[in-house]
């Protein structure tokens, strides 16, 4: 089990790795030696998360969710295929926890009584400013 927060734990059958080669310098080992990682997370299939953090992961995670819901975390960070891994699993894991965590709900607020003054003194200055740009009449 993958302790995420105190209430979320993965599975690691849910997680899926497949190996493939990585982009980049490297020289000869590049071309023959698969140590990028490909993690895959079916988010919508995954016990262990509620709704409202499904939905929020989702959001966060943008365009690395498929349309079936599963993300997808590349990591070719590093040469070594085990701290390619390690990273892979450790973005996951900072995901659903940045996910996890419920928006603050926005408190309505409403204007003071001096920016209330102030608004109306600019919009008077403004207006005066305007109404002097009126056409001068020729009086000859």
């Amino acid at each position: 089990m993958i302790q995420v927060t105190a209430v979320i734990a993965l599975d690691e059958r849910e997680l899926e790795e497949h190996f493939i080669r990585s982009g980049g310098p490297g020289g000869q080992n590049v071309n023959k030696v698969a140590t990028a990682v490909q993690l895959r997370f079916a988010i919508d299939r995954s016990p262990a998360l509620d709704e409202a953090v499904r939905a929020r992961l989702k959001r966060l995670a943008g365009r690395r969710v498929s349309h079936e819901g599963v993300l997808t975390i590349t990591a070719q960070r590093f040469r070594a295929r085990e701290r390619n891994r390690e990273d892979a699993l450790e973005r996951l894991v900072m995901l659903i926890r940045r996910a996890a965590v419920p928006p603050t709900p926005r408190r309505p607020t409403r204007p003071t009584a001096a920016s209330k003054a102030r608004r109306q003194k600019e919009k008077l200055a403004k207006s005066r400013l305007k109404r002097q740009r009126g056409h001068v009449r020729d009086d000859d």
